[in-house]
């Protein structure tokens, strides 16, 4: 049986990978990071579709091209929280969910992080 991945769950690695990298990375240097068999096209039309979408970069490397994230982690995250409340007339209720789920640790720096802002 062939494990699948799901919907987008192949980009988040490869995009995980070059967040974890010291520097740019190859197509051949993401393949063997994720390892599990994949194959170099693969690896290769991921970061093409990367490219595309503009969350990645590339220059020339040797025959191919070394490929690095336009943005760091953390800002990719909290884009994709601010999008999430894009044109919803409940973004209260939004928030209150969301905070809800917090664990005290998250609750308390996030908390923190609000004064900040204000003071």
């Amino acid at each position: 049986m062939v494990n699948r991945r799901g919907r987008g769950e192949l980009e988040s690695e490869v995009m995980a990978a070059l967040w974890a990298a010291e520097g740019p990375m190859t197509a051949a240097g993401v393949q063997t990071v994720l390892g599990d068999g994949l194959a170099y096209n693969t690896v290769q039309t991921i970061l093409i579709r990367l490219l595309e979408k503009g969350v990645v970069k590339r220059a020339p490397a040797g025959r191919g091209h070394a490929y690095w994230p336009v943005q760091d982690a953390a800002t990719t995250a909290a884009d994709r929280m601010r999008a999430a409340l894009d044109g919803r007339p409940d973004r209260r209720a939004v928030l209150q969910q969301f905070a809800a789920g917090l664990d005290a640790v998250d609750a308390s720096t996030l908390r923190s992080l609000l004064e900040e802002r204000d003071s």
